[in-house]
């Protein structure tokens, strides 16, 4: 299909004898998305399983939420070791290893009896995931070149399609299996994804002429602009999480029922992934810093709109909103290895994952706070300010890049 079509006749990726450097290309990217679904699913799945285990261990809330706290801070701390331990052992060794401890850590949650239990296996489980985010970005960055943009983009988004699939079928599985039964079937997958990965990941040479093309720009893409763009992301990431905190409270103030409820999320969900997708092709034909105004300033007008109008036609226009909510970060992560040398790419990917993240988890208390003080509409009116607030460090970013 001409839509995933994003070959370039310069990049060069290290394969066995007789494969062509475009087939290398497209492994290397289809493996990355495969990781990207699986460990992004993994994730995610935790939040299908806390009230089985909160059933199961007596646990209170605060214990359930030290659990999802465990397996994002192991997450977001560890993606800059495991950028330098990438460096020793290479991306695939490093990859396959990691995929397997994040399925070993959910085959020990499996075997855990207590909550200490539970906790030693989701940080081995957020250990192993620790290395995708990095090394499977850096490894499609530089295997496309400067043409990574688009497979950045379908890269992100397969992200999202392990987010649906994997929460979906772990609920599914509990319901005809123990949940400890459970756990080791989508633990075998993630064996079996790691032993792929192992022997078919292709090796990405590090010092390709043409890969160093990519960072031809690092007089303009300089240290100054991966700071804009790092900021940029952390933001767009404190508004798509603020957002996502309040929009359910928002919409029961329009009077939503609960069944609509999920409805409603599911819409803004599904336009987030064909935004990831959407936007990311956008990006590489109307240029960063335009795809990064329209969807900023669409997240802003739309989060007003959503404010004000009666619940109907808030709820057509949620599909919309969520596209402009994820769209900027197929953009911004596309942008990455625009503004680093091709030697530090995994940790400029570590660097931007660990900030999002980190973001992602203390944007919902921030703006919870400020929702305590000055009300719903108030803090959803905030993430609207905040979104505004990117156009100026995306204007100020745009003599940094190489193309605009």
């Amino acid at each position: 299909m001409r839509l995933f079509s994003f070959s370039s006749p310069t990049t060069g990726v290290a394969d066995g004898p007789g494969q062509s450097t475009s087939v290398s290309r497209t492994r290397v990217l289809w493996l990355s998305c495969t990781a990207h679904a699986l460990h992004d699913g993994y994730t995610d799945m935790i939040y299908a399983l806390l009230p089985v285990w909160q059933a199961d261990f007596g646990l209170s809330f605060g214990a359930l939420a030290m659990l999802r706290g465990i397996y994002a801070g192991t997450m977001a701390t560890l993606q800059l070791p495991a950028g330098r331990l990438a460096r020793t052992l290479g991306t695939r060794a490093t990859l396959a290893f990691g995929t397997f401890l994040a399925a070993l850590g959910y085959a020990v949650a499996g075997l855990s009896g207590s909550l200490l239990g539970l906790c030693v296996a989701l940080a081995i489980s957020g250990s192993g995931s620790s290395t995708q985010h990095p090394l499977a970005s850096g490894a499609v960055s530089r295997a496309y070149g400067r043409n990574a943009r688009g497979p950045l983009s379908i890269y992100n988004f397969s992200g999202d399609l392990g987010k649906s699939a994997l929460p979906a079928a772990i609920s599914l599985l509990i319901t005809i299996m123990p949940w400890r039964h459970a756990l080791w079937a989508v633990s075998t997958i993630g064996v079996l994804v790691a032993v792929v990965i192992a022997l078919f990941l292709p090796s990405i040479p590090r010092d390709e002429s043409s890969l160093e093309e990519t960072s031809s720009q690092n007089s303009n893409g300089s240290r100054s602009g991966f700071s804009l763009l790092f900021t940029i992301g952390v933001l767009d990431t404190a508004v798509r999480m603020g957002l996502l905190t309040f929009l359910p409270f928002l919409l029961k103030t329009k009077g939503i029922s609960q069944p609509m409820m999920g409805t409603a999320l599911a819409l803004v969900f599904i336009g987030g992934a064909a935004g990831k997708f959407v936007c990311g092709w956008l990006g590489t034909r109307v240029g960063v810093i335009g795809t990064v105004l329209a969807t900023e300033g669409g997240t802003a007008a739309l989060i007003l709109a959503v404010i004000c109008l009666p619940l109907a036609p808030a709820m057509i226009l949620l599909p919309l909103l969520g596209v402009m909510l994820n769209g900027t970060s197929s953009v911004l992560y596309g942008t990455v290895p625009e503004l680093t040398s091709v030697e530090r790419t995994e940790r400029a990917f570590a660097l931007f994952y660990t900030g999002t993240i980190a973001s992602g988890a203390l944007s919902p208390i921030v703006y919870g706070f400020l929702g305590d003080r000055i009300g719903v509409h108030g803090a959803t009116i905030a993430t609207a300010i905040t979104a505004l607030t990117i156009f100026p460090l995306a204007l100020a970013l745009r003599p940094h890049l190489r193309t605009t």
